[in-house]
């Protein structure tokens, strides 16, 4: 993970250490079964879900659109040995969740911050009381998501909490019934 963080992150958007080790904390406490991640990127957050998922039992299903980034997630997979705990979904993420089941436990929104209220829509009916969304860069490229912020803070059914401590921010959503 280092070795990625170091040597691939320019130019993927990925999360910082310190969002993964949290994300990785919230996954083990939900005892997550099912995370579902838009943007995997080269598959660097995809793989501090894994870590939790490996106690959990769990499994990750991550969206990516780039098949360059694809192919990038796949190697490092591999070379992570967590290839068997994530199913990797090509193509165009607002499509591909319409073939989602749930229950899901934890959603990471971190593809094209337009589209998260549409990500929303979709996913908010098969995440699980008590379940996790979360909205990353929220601080980072808020002027991009007002929307969606919109959404959450009007839906009576959701808890949130936005976390700044990170250089880019996490909306963390919870699902409350």
């Amino acid at each position: 993970m280092e070795d990625m963080y170091e040597n691939q992150s320019r130019g993927m958007g990925n999360i910082l250490p310190e969002d993964g080790r949290l994300m990785r904390m919230l996954a083990e406490t939900l005892g997550a079964r099912h995370v579902v991640e838009l943007g995997t990127a080269n598959g660097y957050s995809a793989i501090w879900f894994c870590l939790a998922l490996r106690s959990t039992g769990g499994r990750l299903t991550t969206h990516e659109i780039d098949p360059k980034r694809i192919a990038m997630a796949k190697e490092n997979f591999r070379r992570a040995g967590v290839e068997d705990l994530v199913t990797l979904v090509e193509g165009d993420a607002h499509e591909t969740v319409r073939k989602l089941a749930g229950p899901i436990d934890l959603v990471l929104l971190d593809a094209e911050k337009e589209g998260f209220t549409d990500y929303l829509s979709k996913l908010l009916p098969l995440v699980r009381s008590g379940g996790l969304i979360i909205a990353h860069d929220s601080s980072g490229q808020a002027h991009m998501m007002h929307d969606y912020f919109r959404a959450i803070v009007e839906n009576p059914d959701l808890e949130n909490v936005f976390v700044d401590a990170s250089r880019w921010g996490m909306c963390i959503t919870r699902k409350m019934q």
